[in-house]
């Protein structure tokens, strides 16, 4: 009997834990960001194929550095942020053939790293396109 009460209160803990991390908008490494599709026209720092580009490192004040992506983003002429909150940006890239790409921005604290994807609309393959852009935003982010 005693055993079943202490894995109950280990139970119950746990389940509070988790509570907790999820409504501080702490990410979930493994449910971030929608995989990317077989077509070559999206990058995606969760991807583990020739899709893949690093995430943003967070040095720092996690929440500072969202804050100076954020800026980052908006000073873009091609970006519209979309939504944003404390952990996550929505954009909308747009090229100059009119084109909209779709890029999404994940705060994961417990990692220490930003999560990336940028993904076109349509098209099978984008010109290596999403992956030049999101670099040039980690070089704006970083410099």
């Amino acid at each position: 009997m005693r055993a079943a009460r202490k894995g109950m209160t280990t139970l119950i803990i746990v389940s509070i834990v988790v509570m907790l991390m999820s409504s501080t908008g702490q990410a979930d490494s493994g449910t971030l960001l929608p995989p990317c599709p077989s077509s070559h026209n999206c990058v995606s720092s969760m991807a583990t194929d020739s899709h893949r580009i690093e995430p943003l490192a967070v040095k720092g004040d996690a929440r500072a550095c969202f804050d100076r992506l954020r800026t980052v983003l908006g000073k873009r002429k091609d970006t519209t942020i979309i939504s944003a909150d404390d952990v996550q940006i929505r954009v909308e890239f747009r090229t100059i053939l009119g084109f909209v790409d779709d890029g999404l921005f994940i705060l994961d604290l417990p990692n220490g790293r930003i999560e990336i994807r940028s993904a076109a609309r349509v098209g099978y393959w984008d010109m290596g396109k999403n992956r030049r852009r999101m670099e040039e935003i980690r070089a704006d982010y970083s410099g």
